[in-house]
């Protein structure tokens, strides 16, 4: 399943660490950030909870930059 979020995020440089550290994110299958949309894209893995996945990818996010949200 793929679903996509806005985010919030000042600079490319935050964006591509938000990209990183969601893809790392236990049930993720893939991660991708447009910093010029402020968009997260995320495909999950077969059977994870999309829900529960992303309360993790937003805690690892939102930890990058005091301005950084993953807007769920």
């Amino acid at each position: 399943m793929k679903k996509r979020y806005a985010i919030v995020v000042d600079c490319a440089n935050c964006a591509a660490k938000m990209e990183g550290l969601a893809q790392e994110t236990p049930g993720v299958k893939t991660a991708a950030v447009n910093f010029m949309t402020q968009k997260m894209a995320i495909e999950f893995e077969p059977g994870a909870d999309a829900g529960t996945v992303m309360k993790a990818v937003k805690e690892r996010c939102e930890k990058v930059d005091a301005e950084a949200q993953v807007l769920i």
